[in-house]
Order: C-alpha cells, then structure tokens, then sequence
C-alpha cells in the first residue's frame, strides 16, 4: 500500500469517525428542544405535586424549555409509573418519583406493572418528609395512645388516606399489623377530599405526607398525634416521632426523586442531576422545601440508585410480608 493510499484510505478513516461523533454529539446538544413533561402519580395539591411544580419551574429557566407537570394518579401510583416506564427513553418523560410508585405500588398488586430497579432511570434524589397521624378535632382523639385505645374499645377505627395503595394506606396497615389496633381503611382521590371528611369528622383520623397539613394543625383544625419519621419534623418540632411513641418499626418516610425510562443516555442523565443538585440549593428552592417539611439534598445519580435499591429492599418485603393487596 502506497502512502499516497495509506493517506487516502486514513483521511477516509477520519471522515467517518467525525460523521459518526457529529450523528452522536447533536441528541445532547439539541436536547431539550421541546418541553419536558413531568409526571406526578397523585392528584394537584399534594407534597409530590407541589414539589414537581417547584422543580418544574426552575429546571424549566435551566434547561431553556418549558417544564410541564402532568398529573397521572391511581392504583398506588402505578399508573403513573407504568406511563414513564413505558415512554422512550429520549429525555421527554419523566416521573417525580416517590415511596409509592417505587417502593410500595408494585407490591401491592397481583402481576407487578414494572421492575422499580429495572424499568426506570433513577436521575435525581430531591429530598425527604415523614408522614404525619392526625386526627379530626371532634373526634376527641388527642395522642397516639388515646387512638391505640379507640381502636381497641371500639373494635375499629376509620383512617383516611390519599388513596388505595398510597404511603398512608400502608402505614395504617403497618399499624394494624404490627400493633393490632384495628384500623380500617377509608381511600379517597387523593389528599384534599380527605382532608375536608377529616375536618368535618366524617373520618376520625387521617395518615399522609406532612407537607400539606401544618396549617391545619397550626389553625387547630387537625391533631397531630405522631410523625413517622425517625426525627421529629422542623415543621411541627412539638409532635413525637413514632420512635419515641415505643413503635420503631413504624418508622416510614416519604422520598421523592425524579426518575425516567430505563436506558436514558448517560451524558444526559448526568447534564439532569447537575441541574436539579443546582435548583435543590437555590435559596428560594430551600425556603419552599422547609415550608414544605422536606428535607432536600443533592445526591449523585449513583447514589440515588443505591438508596432506591435499599428501599425497595426493605419496603417490597414488607408490604407483601403484611399482605397489603389492591
């Protein structure tokens, strides 16, 4: 082979290569070039939506394109999760993860919709928040203990939640199984509508992500018995934790992370943490998360993946060990 050929056939070489890597480069460099959805696996006005606005609007002035959040609820928020599991895995769809569409939802149905550690890619970790126990004011229930001895006096006791298969559907189960205080389930489309029957007394006691209850329980309107995380909560430093209460086992937190298809492209998963990691220390970001009763911390993708491997470690077991069923 000549050098004229050897030229020839490298300057050949070169070319590919360069169409090659400018076929590759332009998916990130053009990426976002529409709006990004969001999808929040529970009605308006909860913790995960509130949360997913908030992001939204910030990711949105980051990325260059609007953020839209696009509210999917139902079946313990798998419907939701079975939409992004199911999209493509182009950067467009994703899903404000949580405990339940990750860790609680799958176990709770007959065919499980998805593999939470297989069918997504778990971008971002947002933060956390306990759950709160409350109780209407009428109801006269004004500690854990006094709703410990309702149940028991009374055979049972109604607790509302936002819905079948939510986080507070199963720690009300998780209080049945492990106490043997017989609550009964009561599910409503999502936590506004239990919040007006918790109000009124229709229901006595209600379970839910503290986030959107405070003013309530500032306005006196609702009790708070316990929270359930394993430190009290900044936004209610007051309210004993379950740990404190003598029930560690009922310890159970609420996280919330931002989660898309599986196989996302690595470049554009990493160009995504950097943003949210970016928005979770914005001042005015934090100011919302504490008002909020979450917790925030940026994390690395890496990271992220392994906590969600720990949780449904963890929960997965113990729905199905509690035989919590849809």
């Amino acid at each position: 082979m000549t050098l004229t050929t050897r030229s020839t056939r490298r300057g050949a070489l070169q070319l590919l290569a360069a169409g090659a890597a400018s076929l590759a480069l332009p998916a990130l460099a053009q990426w976002p070039d529409k709006p990004i959805k969001i999808i929040v696996t529970f009605p308006p006005g909860g913790s995960s939506d509130i949360l997913a606005r908030v992001m939204a609007e910030q990711l949105g002035k980051k990325l260059g394109q609007p953020v839209v959040v696009d509210n999917k609820p139902g079946a313990g928020g798998t419907i939701g999760g079975a939409l992004v599991a199911a999209a493509p895995a182009d950067g467009y769809t994703f899903m404000l993860s949580n405990t339940t569409p990750i860790a609680l939802g799958p176990f709770t149905l007959e065919k499980q919709p998805y593999d939470p550690l297989q069918a997504f890619t778990h971008v971002a970790y947002l933060g956390s928040a306990p759950l709160a126990i409350m109780a209407s004011k009428p109801s006269g229930i004004a500690s854990y203990a006094e709703l410990d001895a309702r149940a028991r006096k009374e055979g049972r006791l109604d607790f509302g939640s936002g819905g079948p298969g939510s986080i507070g559907h199963i720690h009300g189960e998780l209080i049945r199984k492990t106490t043997g205080a017989n609550l009964v389930h009561v599910p409503y489309r999502g936590g506004a509508p239990m919040t007006t029957d918790l109000i009124a007394n229709v229901i006595p006691v209600g379970i839910d992500v503290i986030t959107a209850y405070v003013p309530f329980f500032k306005s006196g309107q609702l009790v708070p018995l316990a929270v359930t995380g394993s430190a009290r909560s900044p936004l209610m430093p007051e309210v004993p934790t379950v740990v404190e209460l003598g029930q560690p086992k009922l310890v159970l937190e609420n996280f919330f992370g931002l989660s898309g298809p599986a196989k996302l492209p690595v470049d554009m998963v990493a160009r995504l943490n950097t943003a949210c990691n970016e928005v979770l220390v914005m001042p005015e970001v934090q100011k919302k998360l504490v008002e909020l009763g979450i917790v925030g911390k940026p994390e690395s993708t890496a990271r992220f993946e392994s906590f969600v491997r720990e949780q449904v470690g963890v929960l997965g077991p113990t729905v199905k060990g509690a035989g919590i069923k849809l």
